[in-house]
C-alpha cells in the first residue's frame, strides 16, 4: 500500500510540471479514393474549430502533414473537387504520439461540384465499401476507452447490437445467437486461426487476446449479410487491419495492465524515405494479481508471451509497396488438483498441463497499374499447437491417462485486382488458396491400454474466389453485388457457391433504407472429419470425413437515421437459416450450433450433414458518437434461436438468451485549457437472458455417482438474467515530451452472482453451481514518448 500510495503521488506531482504553455502535436496521413484505393492528390486538409488558420493540401502521394495543432479533441475536414466532403470528429491528439490519419474519400457520381465541408462520413460506415449492412467499423482507442472491454476487440464487440458474451472468463463472442464458431478472424487481408492465448482447435476465443490494441488501426467488425470476399464463416467477421508505426519520428510507448507488462517502438526505417516499422512485446503479469489477492477466475497462474510487429515500405508509383506483418506467442498453464477450489475446472485428482502456442507471418504487395486499377498479392504462414496432458492420482501415484499434441500450418497465397471502371461502377476479383498441413494425436488410458481418439497427418486445400461489383445508380442509391465458391478439397460434398447482394438508397438527407442477403458457408475443425469412432463391431472408423460445409442464408433489412448532429439511431432486423449442420446419425439433441457454450464439447460422434437451425430477431441503436468530450452507445437485442437435431424435435440453442440490452457512456473532463490534464470516465450497464442449459438428473446422478444428463430438457430452461455493471475511471497528463495515463477498472462493481453452469460433482455427491465473473478490480498504466 505504501509502495503504491508513493507512485500515486509521484504520477500526480509530474502532472505540475507540465509547462503552462499551449501544447501542439502533429497530424499526418494519406488521403485515397475509396473505390480505387489510389492516393488523392491536391485534397484540402483542415483542421476544424480553431481559433487560428491550419492546413494544407496532399502531395501527389496522397499524403499530408499538419503542423503545431494544438493537443486535446481535434476535427479534421477535407475536400476536393468532386469528391463527397468528409468531417472526422474527436481525434485524440497527445504530446507523447504524433497524430495519424488515414481515410478515403468517395466521388461524386451525377455532376462534378466544388464542395464545401458542410456533412462528414460517419465513424459508423465499414471501411469496406462493399458492404451494406449489418457493418461498422470501430477504433483501437474504442477497446481501450470503454469500461469491459479491458483492451480487447472482442470484449468491446459486446456493446454493439447482436452480439453477447459466452463465459465472462473468456472473450468467445455470441452474434445473432450463432456459436462462436461461425467468426472469421482477418489481419491484413489473411485468414488466420485463433488469435487468443489459450486457444483451442474449434474456438475463435480464449482469456487473453494475443492481438494487441496498440498494433491495430481502424478496422471493420460484421453481424451478417458479409460482402463476397468473406468466406468460411457463417456468423460474423472481424476485419482487422495492423497500422503502420509513424515514419516521421522514433516514438516508444510502456504499459502496465490487465493483458500483461508491454514495452512498443516504432519509427521510420532510414533516412528520406517513407518506410516505417512498429513492433511491440508483452508479457503476463497475472500472477502479479494473484499476489495481490485479486481472484481472476482460475487459481492456477497462466503464463504467455507475444510479439507484434510490421514493416512498412513504400516504394513509389512504379514499384508499389510491401509490408510484413506478424503476431503470435505461446500460453502455458498447470491446473493443480492440490491448488483447485472449483471442480469444473479439473476434478480433484487430477493434474492438467496446457500448452498453446499461435502465430502469423505474412506479406503483402499491392501495385497500382494506373490510377484506377490495383493488384494486392500475399503469402503467409500461420499456426495453432495445442499439448495438453492429463496425470490421475491412482491410490497416491499420478499416471498419464490423456495426452495431446496437435498442430494446424496454414499456407496461405492470395491474389485481388481492384478496378475502378468509372464514377458508378468498381469491380473486385480475388483468390485464395489455404494449405492445412495438419498433425494430430491424442489417447486416453481405459483398460491400461492407450486408445487413440484421433491420430493422422494429412494435407488439405481449402480454395476461395469471389467476384464483386458495387453499381451507383446515383449518389443516393447503390448496389452491391457478388459470388463466393469455396472448395474443400478432402471430400466432394464440400464445395459452395454464394450470391450475396445488398442495396441501400439514401431517400432523405439523413436517412436511409438497406437490404441485404446472401448464402455463406463453413468447414468444421480439421480435427472432426479425422476423428476416429467406435463401430458397432468393436473396430474404428473415421466416419466424419465426408462431411460437407455447414450452410446459412442471411436476410437483414436496416434503416438509419441521424437524428441529430453526431447522433444516429439504426434499427435491423434479421433472418437467418442454417442448413446442412452435422448431428449425429442417432437420434439425439446434439448439433454443432451448440459448440462454445461450455468448457469442454463431447466427442463428434458418427456426424452427418441433416441438422439445420434458426435465427431471427430485431436490433436497436442509438449512438452518440465521441464528440465535444463525449459519447452514448445504447443498443437492444429481441431474438429467437432454434435449433433440430437428429431426433426431429425443434429447440432452443444454447445461445438463445432472448433478450439482451447495453448501455455505455462516458467522456473526458479538461481540467486546464491546454487539455494537459483530462480526466476520463466510462460506465457500462449490460443486462440479458440468462444461459440456457442441460441440467443435471441430480437422482440418477447420485446412484451411479458419474455425471448423467436430463437431454429431454436440453435448453428448455434459463438460469435467471444476467447483469453487471462496469466502471473505468483514468487520468492523462501530457508533460513537456510525454503523456503519461492512469486508469482503474471495476468490473461488475456489485459483485453480481450470474450463473455459468451447474455441475454435479462426485466427491460431495451434490450439485454445485459455477458463477460468472465476480467483482474484477484492475489498473493500469501507460507512458508515450
Amino acid at each position: 500500500m505504501r509502495k503504491a500510495t508513493f507512485l500515486t503521488t509521484i504520477f500526480f506531482l509530474l502532472s505540475f510540471i507540465a509547462s503552462a504553455q499551449n501544447a501542439t502535436q502533429k497530424i499526418h496521413g494519406i488521403v485515397t479514393d475509396a473505390q480505387s484505393q489510389s492516393p488523392l492528390p491536391g485534397v484540402i486538409v483542415r483542421v476544424l474549430n480553431t481559433d487560428s488558420l491550419i492546413g494544407t493540401a496532399t502531395d501527389a502521394n496522397g499524403r499530408y502533414i499538419l503542423n503545431n495543432v494544438p493537443i486535446g479533441h481535434v476535427s479534421l475536414g477535407f475536400s476536393f473537387m468532386g469528391y463527397k466532403p468528409v468531417i472526422l470528429n474527436n481525434i485524440v491528439l497527445d504530446i507523447g504520439k504524433e497524430g495519424s490519419v488515414n481515410i478515403s474519400m468517395d466521388e461524386y457520381v451525377d455532376t462534378l461540384k466544388e464542395v464545401v465541408i458542410h456533412s462528414g462520413k460517419s465513424k459508423e460506415n465499414p471501411l469496406n465499401e462493399m458492404s451494406t449492412l449489418s457493418a461498422r467499423q470501430f477504433s483501437p482507442d474504442d477497446a481501450s476507452r470503454y469500461a469491459g472491454a479491458l483492451s480487447d476487440p472482442s470484449r468491446m464487440a459486446t456493446n454493439f447490437a447482436g452480439v453477447g458474451v459466452a463465459n465472462d472468463s473468456r472473450n468467445d463472442i455470441v452474434i445473432r445467437g450463432n456459436s462462436p464458431l461461425g467468426l472469421l478472424w482477418k489481419i491484413d487481408g489473411i485468414d488466420v486461426p485463433n488469435p487468443n492465448h489459450f486457444g483451442t482447435f474449434g474456438s475463435t476465443g480464449g482469456p487473453v487476446s494475443i492481438l494487441n490494441n496498440n498494433m491495430l488501426g481502424q478496422s471493420d467488425f460484421m453481424t451478417g449479410a458479409f460482402p463476397a470476399e468473406y468466406g468460411n464463416a457463417v456468423a460474423g467477421v472481424f476485419d482487422l487491419q495492423m497500422k503502420n508505426g509513424n515514419n516521421e519520428r522514433n516514438e516508444f510507448a510502456g504499459e502496465l495492465g490487465f493483458n500483461g507488462l508491454e514495452v512498443q517502438a516504432e519509427g521510420p526505417l532510414g533516412k528520406n524515405t517513407q518506410a516505417s516499422y512498429i513492433v511491440d512485446y508483452r508479457y503476463s503479469t497475472l500472477a502479479v494479481f494473484q499476489l495481490l489477492g485479486i481472484n481472476y477466475g482460475f487459481a492456477a497462474v497462466p503464463q504467455y508471451q507475444d510479439i507484434s510487429f510490421k514493416v512498412n515500405i513504400p516504394m513509389g508509383v512504379k514499384y508499389g509497396t510491401i509490408s510484413i506483418f506478424g503476431l503470435g506467442g505461446p500460453s502455458y498453464v498447470a491446473l493443480l488438483s492440490n491448488e483447485q477450489d472449483n471442480y469444473s475446472i479439473t476434478p480433484f485428482n487430477e493434474n492438467t498441463y496446457f500448452n498453446s502456442n499461435m502465430g502469423v507471418v505474412g506479406i503483402n504487395y499491392k501495385l497500382f497499374f494506373n490510377e484506377n486499377t490495383s493488384q494486392t498479392i500475399s503469402f503467409a504462414v500461420s499456426g495453432l499447437q495445442n499439448i495438453t496432458k492429463i496425470d490421475t492420482n491412482d491410490n497416491g501415484t499420478y499416471k498419464t491417462t490423456f495426452g495431446e499434441n496437435s498442430t494446424d500450418i496454414i499456407t496461405t497465397a492470395s491474389y485481388t485486382i481492384n478496378k475502378k471502371l468509372d464514377t458508378r461502377n468498381t469491380f473486385k476479383l480475388g483468390v485464395n488458396a489455404d494449405v492445412y498441413h495438419s498433425s494430430y494425436a491424442d489417447s486416453v488410458l481405459i483398460d491400461k491400454a492407450y486408445i487413440y481418439g484421433v491420430n493422422f497427418k494429412a494435407v488439405n486445400t481449402l480454395l476461395q474466389t469471389y467476384l464483386e461489383w458495387q453499381h451507383k445508380f446515383t449518389d443516393n442509391i447503390v448496389l452491391n453485388a457478388g459470388l463466393h465458391y469455396q472448395d474443400f478439397t478432402i471430400n466432394k460434398n464440400s464445395q459452395a457457391f454464394e450470391p450475396r447482394a445488398g442495396i441501400r438508397w439514401n431517400f432523405a438527407p439523413r436517412q436511409s433504407i438497406a437490404l441485404a442477403g446472401g448464402l455463406h458457408s463453413e468447414m468444421e475443425p480439421i480435427g472432426v472429419y479425422y476423428y476416429d469412432n467406435q463401430l458397432p463391431n468393436g473396430t474404428y472408423a473415421e466416419t466424419d470425413k465426408g462431411l460437407g460445409f455447414s450452410k446459412s442464408a442471411h436476410v437483414v433489412l436496416g434503416y438509419d437515421y441521424a437524428f441529430l448532429p453526431g447522433w444516429r439511431m439504426k434499427i435491423e432486423t434479421y433472418y437467418q437459416y442454417l442448413f446442412n449442420i452435422p448431428v449425429q446419425t442417432q437420434a439425439s439433441t446434439y448439433s454443432t450450433l451448440n459448440i462454445g457454450a461450455s468448457y469442454y464439447d463431447p466427442p463428434y460422434d458418427s456426424l452427418v450433414n441433416k441438422g439445420k437451425g434458426l435465427n431471427y430477431g430485431a436490433e436497436l441503436t442509438v449512438e452518440k458518437f465521441f464528440d465535444k468530450t463525449y459519447y452514448v452507445l445504447i443498443t437492444t437485442s429481441l431474438y429467437q434461436s432454434k435449433y433440430t437435431a437428429s431426433d426431429g424435435v425443434e429447440r432452443n440453442t444454447a445461445f438463445n438468451g432472448n433478450y439482451t440490452f447495453n448501455a455505455l457512456s462516458g467522456g473526458d473532463i479538461n481540467l486546464d485549457k491546454q487539455h494537459r490534464k483530462v480526466i476520463s470516465i466510462s460506465a457500462k450497464i449490460n443486462y440479458a437472458g440468462g444461459k440456457r442449459y442441460i441440467p443435471v438428473d441430480l437422482a440418477e446422478s447420485q446412484f451411479a455417482h458419474v455425471p448423467i444428463y436430463d437431454y429431454s430438457q436440453a435448453y428448455v430452461n434459463r438460469y435467471p438474467d444476467y447483469s453487471r455493471v462496469d466502471l473505468k475511471v483514468g487520468i492523462k497528463l501530457n508533460g513537456k515530451k510525454i503523456t503519461q495515463e492512469l486508469a482503474f477498472e471495476a468490473q461488475n462493481i456489485f459483485n453480481r452472482k450470474n450463473i455459468f453452469q451447474q455441475i454435479y460433482n462426485p466427491n460431495t455427491n451434490a450439485l454445485e453451481t459455477d458463477y460468472q465473473l465476480g467483482f474484477f478490480p484492475v489498473g493500469s498504466y501507460k507512458i508515450t514518448f
